[in-house]
C-alpha cells in the first residue's frame, strides 16, 4: 500500500498549463488523436511556408522584379491546374479507402490504392501534352519571357498530379507526415538547393531557370514518396486480386472536383487577373502579401486533412452524436488558432516583408484587407469537407460556384483602378459570401449550426 499511495499525493496538485497542454493532446479520444494529427500537419505546413517563405525571399532578390513576377504567375497556373487534374481523387480518397475498409472490399481497396496513382498520371500526362501544343498556339500573343517557363510549368504536372494522389491515399491511413513531408518539406528544400547551386554556379537566375528547379523538384519529390508509400501500404494490405471502379471513383470524385476547382479559382483569381492589369513587380508584391498570411490558411488545411475521413467513419457508422460533438471540435480548434495567428501575423507584416526586399512593404495594408477573409471563413471550420463526406458535394460546389463568380466579378471591378488592395478585397468579400452559403447550407441539410460560437445541434 505504502508502494501505491506514495505516488498519488504529487497527482493531486494543479497540472498547470504545460500539464493540462499535454493532457489534452496524449489523451485516448478521438479528439484528442485529431489534435495530434492536425499539430502534425499544422507544424509540417509552418516549416513548409518557412522554406517557402525563404525560396521567395531568395528568387525574388536573385531574380529582380520582373521574372520573380513571371516565375509566380506560372507557378500559380502549375498549382491551380494541378490541384484540379486529379479528378478530386486526393480529396475523395478519404471518403472511398474508409468505405472500402468498413465494407471489407479488399479487392476493390486493392485496385484504388494502385489504379487511382495510374489513371491521374496517364490523364495529366495528356492534358500536359494538349496545353503544351496550346501554348505553342497562342506563343505570338504571349509574352516572350512567359512562353519557356510555361512550358517547363506542363512537364511539371504530371508528377505534381500523382504527389496529390499519393497524398490522400497517405492521409487516409493517418499517415500525415508521409503525405505531406514530400510536397512541403522536401520539395521546398529542393527548390532552394536548385536555385542557390544555379546561383552559385554563376547562372543568371532567370523565370525558366526557377522553373527547371521547380520541376526537378516535385518529380524527385512525387517518386520518393512514391516509393515509401508502396512500402508501407505492403504492411497493411494484404495482396490479392485488384477490382478497378473507375466508374465509381470517378462518381464520387467529380462532384469534390467542382468543390476543390471553385476553391482553387477562388483563391487564386486574384493573382491571374492582376497579372492582366498590373505590373509584374506588384504582382510579386502581392503574392509576397498572401504568402506571408498563408499561416493562416494552414491552420485550416490541418483541420480539413485530419477531419474529412473521420467525418467519413461516423457517418458510415451511424453514430450522430458522436459526429455532431466532432464537428464542433474541429471548428473551434480551426477559428481561435486562425484568429490568434491573424493578429500575430498583421502585428510582424512589415518587417516580414521587408526581407522580401524594400520595396514589399508597399504591400503592408493589403495584409489587413485579405486577412479579413481568412478569419471569417475560419469561423465555421473545414465544413465544406464535412458536406463532402456526408453526400452534399453538389450543394457545396454551388456555394463554391457563386463565390468564385461573385470573386471574378469584384476582381475586374476593382484590380484595374486599386491594383492589389482591390485584389484583396474582391477575395475577401468573396470569401465571406461564401462562409455565409456554407452555413446556411449545413444548417437547413444537417440541421448544425456550424459557428465557432453558441451552440451546436445534433445532425438529422
Amino acid at each position: 500500500m505504502a508502494v501505491t499511495d506514495t505516488p498519488s499525493a504529487p497527482a493531486r496538485r494543479s497540472p498547470g498549463m504545460v500539464g493540462r497542454l499535454r493532457a489534452m493532446l496524449n489523451g485516448p479520444s478521438e479528439a484528442s488523436l485529431t489534435r495530434r494529427l492536425a499539430g502534425t500537419i499544422f507544424i509540417i505546413r509552418v516549416v513548409s511556408a518557412g522554406l517557402a517563405y525563404l525560396a521567395q525571399i531568395l528568387l525574388a532578390r536573385w531574380m529582380g522584379g520582373s521574372d520573380y513576377g513571371v516565375y509566380v504567375y506560372v507557378w500559380t497556373w502549375v498549382l491551380l491546374l494541378g490541384s484540379m487534374m486529379d479528378f478530386g481523387i486526393s480529396a475523395s480518397a478519404q471518403k472511398i479507402i474508409p468505405e472500402y475498409r468498413a465494407s471489407g472490399d479488399q479487392a476493390r481497396l486493392r485496385g484504388f490504392l494502385s489504379g487511382s496513382r495510374w489513371m491521374t498520371f496517364i490523364v495529366a500526362a495528356l492534358i500536359a501534352a494538349g496545353l503544351a501544343g496550346l501554348v505553342r498556339l497562342l506563343s505570338p500573343w504571349i509574352d516572350a519571357a512567359t512562353t519557356v517557363p510555361l512550358y517547363i510549368g506542363c512537364l511539371t504536372l504530371p508528377a505534381f498530379v500523382v504527389a496529390n494522389t499519393q497524398d490522400g491515399i497517405a492521409r487516409s491511413h493517418d499517415w500525415m507526415r508521409l503525405g505531406l513531408m514530400p510536397q512541403f518539406i522536401v520539395r521546398q528544400s529542393l527548390i532552394i538547393g536548385f536555385t542557390a547551386g544555379a546561383f552559385a554556379l554563376g547562372f543568371h537566375l532567370s523565370a525558366a531557370i526557377a522553373m527547371l528547379a521547380s520541376t526537378a523538384a516535385v518529380w524527385i519529390a512525387m517518386i520518393g514518396q512514391m516509393i515509401v508509400l508502396n512500402r508501407r501500404l505492403g504492411t497493411v494490405v494484404a495482396p490479392g486480386p485488384k477490382q478497378h471502379d473507375f466508374r465509381g471513383w470517378l462518381a464520387v470524385s467529380l462532384p469534390i472536383l467542382l468543390v476543390e476547382s471553385f476553391y482553387l479559382l477562388l483563391s487564386y483569381t486574384d493573382v491571374l487577373v492582376l497579372q492582366q492589369f498590373r505590373s509584374s513587380e506588384e504582382v510579386g508584391v502581392y503574392f509576397a502579401v498572401v504568402k506571408t498570411l498563408a499561416l493562416v490558411s494552414f491552420i485550416h488545411y490541418a483541420m480539413s486533412a485530419t477531419t474529412a475521413h473521420r467525418f467519413t467513419e461516423y457517418h458510415a457508422a451511424g453514430d450522430r452524436e458522436r459526429l455532431s460533438a466532432y464537428v464542433t471540435h474541429a471548428i473551434k480548434w480551426t477559428f481561435w488558432p486562425s484568429l490568434a495567428a491573424t493578429l500575430v501575423l498583421l502585428a510582424f507584416g512589415k518587417p516580414m516583408l521587408w526581407l522580401f526586399g524594400p520595396q514589399f512593404v508597399t504591400g503592408y495594408s493589403i495584409m489587413f484587407i485579405a486577412a479579413v477573409g481568412l478569419v471569417v471563413r475560419s469561423a465555421i471550420g473545414p465544413v465544406e469537407r464535412l458536406l463532402n463526406m456526408l453526400g452534399h458535394q453538389h450543394a457545396c460546389a454551388s456555394a463554391y460556384a457563386l463565390a468564385f463568380g461573385m470573386n471574378v466579378a469584384l476582381c475586374f471591378a476593382l484590380v484595374p483602378r486599386y491594383g492589389g488592395h482591390g485584389a484583396a478585397a474582391a477575395t475577401s468579400m468573396s470569401l465571406a459570401f461564401e462562409t455565409v452559403l456554407l452555413f446556411w447550407i449545413v444548417r437547413r441539410r444537417l440541421d448544425l449550426h456550424v459557428l465557432a460560437f453558441g451552440k451546436q445541434r445534433t445532425p438529422t
